[in-house]
């Protein structure tokens, strides 16, 4: 059985009940990053949580503001889009956004969606931001990781 990774797993509409979310969303490339930021939180007010949004200038700035974050949410989520240029930028770019997702994540106990999208062209996020014909929905995915991983830990805190 094939797997798809976030798009095999599903929360149910008010498992999310009295959870905090956080979705913080580059304003950089805002065509794709608009669509990123509305799909994360109708998911995440779909699966019952209080949502609270905020937007930064770009994909570098989201570590620091997810960090803060992670202290007062059960949940983050963090919406960007990155596409390659003509130069090395992308990928440092890209380097850095991860590391600090993941270190605030890993640094807090607070789950963390990563809904940055690091392509190579502008069609190929359009393809991943959820609109119409559109081959994915990472800002979907990135909701649905981050409370589902919420989820999961309240049940191990519980030892359920």
């Amino acid at each position: 059985m094939a797997h798809n990774g976030v798009a095999d797993i599903h929360i149910k509409a008010g498992s999310a009940y009295g959870m905090t979310v956080a979705v913080i969303s580059a304003s950089w490339n805002a065509d794709i990053t608009d669509q990123l930021h509305q799909h994360s939180i109708a998911t995440a007010k779909e699966a019952g949580a209080q949502v609270t949004e905020w937007r930064v200038a770009g994909a570098l700035e989201l570590p620091v503001a997810v960090a803060a974050a992670c202290k007062r949410f059960d949940a983050v989520v963090a919406n960007g889009c990155v596409i390659r240029g003509e130069t090395e930028h992308f990928r440092v770019v890209c380097d850095a956004v991860t590391y600090g997702l993941t270190r605030a994540g890993l640094d807090s106990g607070t789950p963390v969606g990563n809904g940055v999208l690091t392509v190579d062209t502008h069609e190929q996020a359009i393809d991943r931001a959820g609109g119409m014909d559109a081959k994915e929905n990472k800002g979907r995915d990135a909701a649905v990781a981050a409370i589902h991983t919420a989820l999961v830990l309240r049940q191990i805190e519980r030892g359920v």
